[in-house]
This record gives structure tokens, C-alpha cells and sequence, in this order.
């Protein structure tokens, strides 16, 4: 809670659990438990991750969005939402909550029911090379030399991340050995998700009419996400306590944040719940050139981690009792990914000529 009385967002520090005794092990644990169960969303510190590697990523990824857009189209994300990699122009992606994606009127009304309005945003999406099931789709080395090298490289260097967080979120749920033992092999790591997301410049007021979309709230269908952003702002939670209410996710040098995913909610048993979050309108830059009132580029860096296609996912053992009684049936990941995602990549009934002239 800030001293104005407005709540924020809480920071657990896992320096302690990377190098501490087991006492601050445990209590690094608790505290990051704590936040989870009470809002599914947490910056982290003391995660792992050198700023010197994340100042390289950034830095890589300006780099691939200061390229052409014919450049960036060498690499395309496919029609559809399989496999996920490769480019999306801005336009091409939108997010859905699941309460869209879900009942019989979108479908008896050819899905027109869905939102229409566009998220503007461009992507950049990288996996594991190990996974067929979702293949790389990459640049010509000769556009973006090394861009390659360095990505499947940090790649496993937050995955490395992701694990011991996932074994912090572990030893704060007290779950026995066993169940431990089947959380880590159900995330061997080989079907994470590396984005690369830039919000372009854009003039605030197509963002409050809604001509326009940064991110509109929905939740991760992975098991959590380590979420890097830059200084820009705009990332905010919904507090699940207060619906409808949202708290910024205020940048803070040398932090992740950390959101619950619908897999991890299902994992826990509804111990965690998943994390409703949003890009919203970010802080403005005044008076650029002749144009009032225009949003800042935005750069985040978001790491998907979540169980293998083929995993099936049900609620662990330890946290089942007979007055609380599973509340989930056991699903593969990869059905469950294909009901969030399909409809985010159809494309426009009609597409404004405000969207097209931004994106060119």
C-alpha cells in the first residue's frame, strides 16, 4: 500500500532464496507465495538475471522494430495462431479475455460477437529449437547478424530464472516431494514462449475512443510469466479483490513482475489465482512536433513459462482435501492454448484507414 493510501503492487527480493540457509529460503518463499495467493501479481527482485544480459535484450530489440517493415516481414507469423513465432505487424494480434472465448454466440454469429477494435502493437515470437511442434520462424541472419545467437541464448538464460522461481513458488505452497518432483518435470522448459513486444507512438485520443487498443485485460494461459518492461509505464493489474479496479505495475530498475498464469491456477488448485492485467494508456509525451498528445514506444520483454504441448495438467495432490475437493478436470496444455488462442489471429472485417496509415 502506498503512503497516499492507494495499493500497489508488492516486491519480494529472492536474493536469499539464490543464496541464503534454508531458514531465509522459507521465508523468501512465503512472502513470494503471499503475494501470489493475494494477487497473482508480484515484482521480483534478486531473480537471476544480470542487467547487463537484459540491457542487451532491450537493446536487441530496438534493433529488430527500428528495421523495415519489409525487413520484419521476412520473418512472418503464419495466418493462424500455430506455431506462434515469428512477426506480427501492428494489427495483426488480438488478445481476448477467456470469458470471450467461451460461449455458443460467438460462434453462431461467425465470431462477430468478438472485439473489433485492434491492438496496436508489434511482436516478435521465439521458442525453444527443440520443439517441433512450434518452430522458429527467423530473420535472414544477413538482416539481423547474431539477433539469432543471442535470443536462443537468453531464451535459456530466463528459463534458468523461471525455475528457481517456480521452486520459490514451490517451497511457499509446502508441497510434498513428490509433487515437486512432477511440477519441475511437467516444465522442462522446451515449450516456453520468448516475446519481444513494442507499442509504437500513438496519438492518445484513438486510444480513448477506442479506435485503437494497446492491451486490453485477459489473462496468460501459461503457468506464470516473467514480464520485463522499460521505463515507459502503462502495465497495470486488476485487483481481484476490488473487480474493475486496476493498480500500475510501476516500472522499477532491475525487476521483473511476475503474473500467475490459468495453468498455475488450475496447478494450485485455486491457492493462486490467474492474473487479469492490462497495457493501458501510458504516460504521454507533450507537444511532439504537431502532434498534442502522443503515447511514448513502449518495449517489454514478456517470458511465457509453461508445461510441455502434451502435458496433461490437473490439480497437485497437496493441495486436495476433503474441504477443498479438486476444482479442475485434468486437461493437455496444448488443447487448452489452442481454445484461448483461437480467434486472436483473425483478421478484421474491416480495417480502419487510421490503423493502416499508423502501420505503414
Amino acid at each position: 500500500m502506498a503512503s497516499n493510501g492507494e495499493p500497489t503492487i508488492p516486491v519480494v527480493d529472492l536474493s536469499s532464496f539464490l543464496t541464503g540457509g534454508p531458514v531465509h529460503q522459507q521465508q523468501a518463499a512465503d512472502q513470494l507465495a503471499k503475494a501470489c495467493r493475494d494477487l497473482g501479481f508480484v515484482a521480483i527482485t534478486g531473480h537471476g538475471v544480470s542487467n547487463e544480459l537484459l540491457q542487451e535484450a532491450f537493446d536487441w530489440s530496438r534493433k529488430l522494430f527500428e528495421l523495415s517493415h519489409e525487413e520484419k516481414m521476412k520473418a512472418p507469423h503464419p495466418a493462424s495462431s500455430i506455431p506462434h513465432r515469428g512477426y506480427s505487424p501492428p494489427g495483426l494480434e488480438k488478445v481476448y479475455s477467456k470469458n470471450l472465448c467461451d460461449g455458443d454466440d460467438v460462434e453462431a454469429n461467425q465470431k462477430n460477437s468478438l472485439r473489433k477494435v485492434a491492438d496496436f502493437k508489434e511482436s516478435y515470437e521465439i521458442g525453444s529449437e527443440e520443439n517441433p511442434s512450434q518452430p522458429n520462424i527467423w530473420l535472414p541472419e544477413a538482416i539481423l547478424p547474431g539477433y539469432r545467437k543471442f535470443m536462443l541464448h537468453f531464451y535459456w538464460e530466463l528459463n534458468k530464472s523461471a525455475q528457481m522461481i517456480l521452486q520459490a513458488i514451490s517451497h511457499g505452497l509446502h508441497l510434498e516431494e513428490k509433487d515437486l518432483t512432477d511440477l519441475l518435470h511437467l516444465h522442462p522448459g522446451q515449450n516456453n514462449q520468448l516475446r519481444l513486444l513494442h507499442y509504437p507512438p500513438v496519438p492518445a485520443e484513438l486510444l480513448e475512443n477506442q479506435i485503437v487498443a494497446r492491451m486490453p485485460a485477459h489473462t496468460d494461459w501459461s503457468s506464470f510469466t516473467l514480464l520485463f518492461q522499460d521505463d515507459c509505464g502503462g502495465l497495470e493489474l486488476e485487483d481481484p479483490r476490488y473487480p474493475g479496479l486496476f493498480i500500475p505495475a510501476t516500472p522499477m530498475p532491475n525487476a521483473l513482475v511476475l503474473n500467475i498464469g490459468d495453468m498455475f491456477q488450475r496447478i494450485s488448485n485455486d491457492n493462486f489465482k490467474t492474473a487479469t492485467h492490462r497495457v493501458a494508456l501510458p504516460p504521454l509525451q507533450q507537444n511532439r512536433g504537431d502532434r498534442a498528445d502522443v503515447t511514448r514506444a513502449r518495449y517489454s520483454i514478456p517470458y511465457f513459462f509453461a508445461p510441455n504441448d502434451d502435458a496433461v495438467v490437473s490439480c497437485l495432490p497437496s493441495t486436495v482435501r476433503e474441504d477443498h475437493p479438486a476444482l479442475y478436470e485434468p486437461i493437455m496444455f496444448k488443447d487448452y492454448g489452442a481454445w484461448r488462442s483461437k480467434y486472436a489471429y483473425q483478421q478484421p472485417e474491416v480495417e480502419g484507414g487510421e490503423l493502416t496509415r499508423m502501420r505503414s
